[in-house]
C-alpha cells in the first residue's frame, strides 16, 4: 500500500481498524491534547476530530502513536530502504546479497522528486487564523504548529540536494507576532537550518522558508529522520514514500510537495527576532520565551480535502517516543559506520532523550595490558559528543563490550550496575565545562550553555555495590529520608534550592562532608532529589529527575572530591537533581479540561473503552 496523500494514510488505517473518527466538538485549545496524550497512553488508535472548534479543518491525532501502526503504514516501502540503508552502513554486505539489489535500485529511482506543473496543495488559499489553534498545555504563549516540516535551501547551494527538512515548532498565534502575517520559528542549535540561515546573512541575500503539513505520511517522518550527511531528507522521503514525489514551485520560490495538505510560505527578515513561546516541551517542563527568528508569511495554501495532523509534547514517554524506536530500527546499523568502535546507543526516552545517553564501545587500545581501562572509549565519546545529534547528549555512560558481550545500553537497570561497580572514580569522570548544550535544557548555566560529562568503565569490577542501605548518621539539617532505589544508587531528599544559577550550594557541600565520615564504598551514586517517593517509585522516574534537573558541572559533588592536573575525581558522587530556582517550571495538565475529557470516556461516550 502506498499512502501518496494523508488522506488516503487515513482511509488505509480506518480499514484496518487502526483509526476512529470522534464526530463530537473538540476544543484545539487543551481538549485536543489531552484526548491525544490519552489515546497513546491507552494504546489507542490514530482519531480523526471532526468538528473542531474555530475552524473548518479536520484534525488528526496520533498516527504515529504506535511502532506497530507505523510499521502498517509503511510495510510496501520498509523492506526498500532497509535495503538502501544497508548499502550505505555496510557496502561490502550489500555487494555480496544480490537480493537486496534490486530493492536498492526501486528505493533509489523513488528518491527523484519529480516537477509538476499544478497540484491539490495549491487549490486554495486561507489565513494562519484559520488553520487550528492548538494550545496544548496550559502556560502555551500561543498556537503552534507540531508536526511541520520546516523546509529551507542553503543559498548557496540552492536545490534540493542543498535542503534540509526538519521538524521545528512553530508558533502561528499568540505573544508579539503580527496576526496572520508572521509565526514564531523555533529551532534549536545544531539544527540543519541554523547553517542555512548563517549562510544567508552572510550573504546579505533573503532566506525563504516553507513549511509544509500533512501530506504522504513518509514527509513527516523524514523530518525528524537523523540521515547520513549528503542524504537529503525530500530524497529519503521518497524513498520510504515508495514513489517519486511530485513537486510544484511555491511562492517564495521554494518546493512544495504538491499533495501536501497545507502549505505556509514566507521569509525570515535578517535581524528580525520576537519572543516564541512558552511551549510544553519534549523534556516534560515549559521551554520558556526567548527571542527567535520570525518567518513573514506570505500565503497559506491548503488542498480541498485537507487534514491538519497534530501530536502534543510532553514528559516521555510520548507520540514522539515511536518516533525515536522506529528511527532506531532503522537506522542502528549505521551507528559502527559513523562512529567506529560504537557498537550500540541508546539515547534515553524516559530522561528526556540528549539529557542521558548511554553506549557500548570497543576497548582494544592496550588489548596486552594487565589491566583493561578507559582509552578507547573516550574516543568514542568524544566522537559521540562530536557529530550528529548525539552531540546534544548531556550524560554519556560508556560500557566496553569487552567486558561483557551480552550486555545492551538497552537494558537500563543492568547497565548501570555493569557501569557503576567498574568505574574508578578518581579516573573515569571526564567532564566538558561551558559548552554548548540542549536548547530545551534549563539545567545549564544560560540558554544553550551548560555542561557535559563522560562515565567511561572498563576493566574488573572496581567494588560491590549496596544491596541494602549502609548506616549513613544523622544526616545535616534538611537531608532526609534516604532510601536505596538500586544497587549501588541511593537516593536522598534535600532541603528546598535557593541558590542563584550557575553556583555550586554550601548545603551540598556540608552533606558531602557528612558522607566522608560514613562507610559509602558500596554506593558510587548517590542522587538528592526534592520528593524521594516520586524519584523511586519507577526507573522511569528516577531516569527523567537524575538527569533532566542537573547540570554535569554545577550540580555533580563528591564525597572527598579532589582536583589533581585539573582532574576531578572523588570516592562517591553526590548528584544534585532538585528543582532549581532558575528552572523551568515542570508541565502540568488543567484539571477542569482532563473532566472534559472524561466525561467522553464515560460508558455510552465516544471515547469509552478507548482511554
Amino acid at each position: 500500500m502506498i499512502h501518496r496523500t494523508l488522506a488516503e494514510a487515513v482511509a488505509d488505517l480506518e480499514a484496518a481498524g487502526e483509526l476512529i473518527r470522534l464526530d463530537v466538538p473538540v476544543d484545539p485549545h487543551l481538549e485536543a491534547g489531552v484526548i491525544q496524550r490519552r489515546l497513546y497512553a491507552a494504546g489507542g488508535p490514530a482519531v480523526l476530530m471532526t468538528r473542531v472548534r474555530g475552524t473548518r479543518f479536520p484534525m488528526l491525532a496520533n498516527l504515529f502513536g504506535s511502532r506497530r501502526r507505523i510499521r502498517y503504514l509503511f510495510r510496501s516501502t520498509l523492506r526498500l530502504v532497509e535495503a538502501m540503508l544497508t548499502a550505505k552502513a555496510d557496502p561490502m554486505t550489500f555487494v555480496r546479497s544480490p537480493r537486496l539489489w534490486p530493492k536498492a535500485l526501486r528505493a533509489a529511482i523513488c528518491t527523484q522528486p519529480r516537477w509538476v506543473q499544478q497540484g491539490p496543495v495549491q487549490a486554495h488559499s486561507c489565513r494562519l487564523s484559520d488553520l487550528p489553534q492548538l494550545v496544548s498545555w496550559p502556560k502555551d504563549g500561543g498556537a503552534y504548529v507540531t508536526l511541520p516540516q520546516v523546509y529551507s535551501e542553503d543559498p548557496g547551494r540552492p536545490g534540493l540536494w542543498g535542503s534540509n527538512i526538519g521538524m521545528y515548532r512553530v508558533q502561528i498565534s499568540g505573544g508579539a507576532l503580527e496576526p496572520d502575517a508572521e509565526a514564531g520559528l523555533h529551532y534549536q542549535i545544531h539544527r540543519g537550518i541554523g547553517p542555512h540561515h548563517a549562510r544567508a546573512l552572510a550573504l546579505g541575500r533573503p532566506f525563504p522558508v516553507s513549511v509544509w503539513v500533512g501530506g504522504p505520511p513518509a514527509l513527516t517522518l523524514a523530518a525528524v529522520m537523523p540521515l547520513p550527511e549528503g542524504m537529503p531528507e525530500i530524497l529519503f522521503a521518497g524513498a520510504l514514500a515508495g514513489h517519486r514525489l511530485p513537486l510544484v514551485r511555491g511562492v517564495n520560490g521554494l518546493p512544495v510537495p504538491a499533495q501536501a495538505d497545507f502549505c505556509i510560505m514566507g521569509e525570515v527578515p535578517a535581524g528580525l527576532l520576537k519572543p516564541e513561546g512558552p511551549f510544553g516541551d519534549h523534556l516534560g517542563y515549559y521551554s520558556l520565551a526567548h527571542p527567535f527568528p520570525v518567518l513573514r508569511v506570505y500565503r497559506v495554501w491548503h488542498r480541498p480535502d485537507a487534514i491538519w495532523p497534530f501530536t502534543t509534547v510532553g514528559r516521555p514517554p510520548q507520540e514522539d517516543t515511536e518516533f525515536g524506536a522506529f528511527i532506531h530500527e532503522l537506522t542502528g546499523a549505521l551507528v559502527p559506520r559513523v562512529f567506529p568502535g560504537v557498537h550500540e546507543v541508546h539515547a534515553v526516552d524516559a530522561a528526556g532523550v540528549h539529557p542521558l545517553l548511554l553506549a557500548i564501545g570497543s576497548e582494544r587500545y592496550v588489548p596486552y595490558a594487565g589491566e583493561r581501562m578507559p582509552q578507547e572509549l573516550l574516543t568514542n565519546g568524544m566522537a559521540l559528543l562530536g557529530a550528529t545529534q548525539t552531540s546534544l547528549s548531556k550524560y554519556v555512560l560508556l560500557a566496553a563490550r569487552e567486558d561483557d558481550a551480552e550486555l545492551s545500553c538497552h537494558d537500563v537497570p543492568r547497565f548501570f550496575a555493569h557501569v557503576l561497580c567498574r568505574l574508578d572514580l578518581s579516573r573515569d569522570l571526564h567532564f566538558i565545562t561551558r559548552t554548548t548544550m540542549d536548547t530545551l535544557d534549563y539545567s545549564g548555566i544560560s540558554l544553550n550553555q551548560g555542561s557535559k560529562v563522560l562515565w567511561a568503565a572498563a576493566g574488573r569490577p572496581k567494588r560491590v555495590l549496596a544491596s541494602a542501605l549502609p548506616a549513613l548518621g544523622a544526616l545535616p539539617a534538611g537531608f532526609g529520608p534516604v532510601r536505596l532505589f538500586a544497587p549501588g544508587i541511593a537516593v536522598l531528599g534535600g532541603p528546598a534550592h535557593a541558590q542563584p544559577r550557575d553556583t555550586q550550594d554550601p548545603a551540598m557541600e556540608e552533606l558531602c562532608r557528612h558522607l566522608a565520615a560514613v562507610d559509602v564504598s558500596g554506593l558510587p551514586l548517590i542522587v538528592v532529589v526534592d520528593d524521594v517517593d516520586f524519584a523511586c517509585r519507577h526507573w522511569d522516574n528516577f531516569l527523567w529527575v537524575t538527569f533532566t534537573r542537573s547540570d554535569p558541572a554545577t550540580d555533580t559533588y563528591g564525597v572527598d572530591a579532589q582536583m589533581h592536573g585539573k582532574h576531578w575525581g572523588c570516592r562517591a558522587m553526590v548528584i544534585d537533581a532538585r528543582l532549581k530556582t532558575y528552572h523551568a517550571p515542570p508541565l502540568e495538565m488543567d484539571p477542569e479540561v482532563e473532566k472534559r475529557v472524561d466525561a467522553l470516556a464515560a460508558p455510552g461516550g465516544p471515547l469509552y473503552g478507548r482511554i
